[in-house]
């Protein structure tokens, strides 16, 4: 089975299909919509790239590669949507597929991706009798400031 897939990257040479093969383990696994890694360019890096299509044949037997890793998935009304979304609004089809992504999971560094976040806490050294007579003399500080600059207006 051949899957066309569209690379996760910003450039507009890259706004389009690459063909490769499914492996036999990942064959039931690998859907429409799938994030999968592929070894891409001379260096054979992998790169993030989501599946849109699923085909028998490819025109190119000999040059295509494997899939190295499936990694989420999406559905296909989410794929359509950003195919329809990329011709809409004259951007690239990966940019709108990134938008369909699972918040967190967007960038392809892993470190990233999900991080503990800080928790700021304030205890204050006052008890509640204290804290509500300051918010009453607040109060009545600025009513009387209010007052006074009505007497000066007049």
């Amino acid at each position: 089975m051949i899957a066309e897939v569209i690379i996760n990257r910003t450039a507009k040479k890259l706004n389009k299909t690459f063909d490769y093969h499914v492996p036999n383990e990942l064959e039931g696994l690998i859907l429409v919509g799938s994030k999968v890694l592929v070894p891409f360019g001379k260096g054979e890096k992998l790169e993030e790239a989501f599946v849109v299509k699923l085909k028998e044949k490819t025109s190119y037997p000999n040059q295509i590669k494997k899939i190295a890793k499936l990694e989420e998935q999406l559905k296909d009304e989410q794929i359509e949507l950003a195919k329809w979304m990329a011709s809409r609004y004259f951007c690239n089809v990966a940019d709108c597929i990134k938008l369909m992504l699972t918040p967190g999971t967007r960038t392809s560094n892993k470190e990233k991706r999900m991080q503990d976040k800080a928790i700021n806490t304030v205890y204050l050294a006052k008890d509640i009798e204290e804290i509500e007579f300051d918010i009453q003399t607040r109060k009545n500080k600025n009513r009387k400031a209010k007052k006074s600059n009505q007497f000066y207006k007049r």
